[in-house]
């Protein structure tokens, strides 16, 4: 049984407090594991969550500040130790090539893992295109102090197969693969088609929007998303620190998802001055009218099930 969840390992932006471990988060897709902005101490929140480093298959880095990155030697020494013997693609902007080059090496240790390189350029990159399970991830350009990065996965429209119209065109067993491959078969002298037999299954969607003001990127990788990661690091009150430091504030992040057609909503990336939370969940309530959660270090969020 495939199994798409969010595993949330830490939530904290800037420095890690006591309740909050810096950013990391961790994507189960099916048979793929990606790993997304792994800071400082995500390789022990990892042991917390039960995720192990053969369970990684991709790492994902928004942009090169510290609270989204400095895990990195960790994981990748890790990959090695543990002898995880499939290629990790990493993706990461380009402009941030020389410290991914430092923290790849930032220490002595015994390379046996392969790590995969894909510097992202241009406003919009294709980081990943698979055929099993099927989906590609995209990237596109945010708006930061910093050259960053937002991630989007999405899976290809398909059909879902109705029993009972099988049933009545007489059609089982290995016909029902013929038909699904070529898009129709001859039954007794007739033609079905696949459309008749069938109904559309759109393809789930995920996205990770991380440090970034409002722009047009934040929202064309929300849209339509079944599960919307958003950084919230301020509330409105803040507004103006938001804008000075390339952020989002609570109410931008669930205009995002209101405005993209999101369904889940996962508000992450806090800022330190914030010990109660609850101000940032209620802002976005305010705007957000679908699923609204409010991320916690080692916590867990299914992907919802298809529309």
């Amino acid at each position: 049984m495939s199994v798409r969840e969010l595993v949330v390992l830490g939530t904290a932006s800037q420095v890690p407090t006591r309740y909050r471990n810096h950013n990391g988060y961790f994507l189960l897709w099916d048979g793929e594991g990606i790993l997304f902005d792994p800071g400082e101490g995500t390789q022990r929140q990892m042991l917390h969550a039960g995720v192990t480093a053969h369970d990684i298959t991709r790492i994902c880095v928004t942009h090169l500040h510290g609270d989204h990155c400095l895990g990195l030697p960790g994981v990748i020494q890790r990959l090695s130790l543990d002898g995880v013997d499939h290629p990790v693609q990493l993706a990461y902007p380009a402009s941030g090539e020389r410290f991914v080059r430092r923290l790849r090496y930032a220490s002595a240790f015994y390379e046996v893992a392969e790590v995969v390189e894909h510097p992202l350029r241009g406003a919009e990159a294709l980081v990943a295109e698979s055929t099993k399970p099927p989906f590609r991830i995209v990237a596109r350009r945010l708006d930061h102090g910093l050259e960053a990065y937002g991630y989007r996965l999405e899976e290809p429209d398909g059909r879902r197969m109705l029993p009972e119209r099988l049933a009545a065109a007489g059609i089982n067993g290995p016909d029902v693969g013929r038909l699904q491959r070529q898009g129709w078969l001859d039954v007794d002298g007739r033609r079905v088609t696949l459309e008749e037999v069938s109904a559309p299954r759109p393809g789930q969607r995920f996205a990770f929007v991380m440090d970034t003001r409002l722009c047009d990127a934040a929202f064309a990788l929300a849209e339509g998303a079944d599960l919307l990661v958003c950084e919230a690091t301020f509330t409105t009150r803040d507004a103006a620190l938001a804008a000075e430091h390339g952020h989002l504030t609570a109410a931008q992040a669930a205009r995002i998802a209101t405005e993209s057609g999101a369904r889940v909503l996962v508000l992450t990336h806090f800022s330190q001055r914030y010990r109660d939370l609850s101000v940032l969940l209620e802002e976005a309530r305010e705007i957000f009218a679908g699923e609204c959660v409010l991320a916690r270090d080692l916590t867990r969020v299914r992907v919802p099930p298809r529309r």
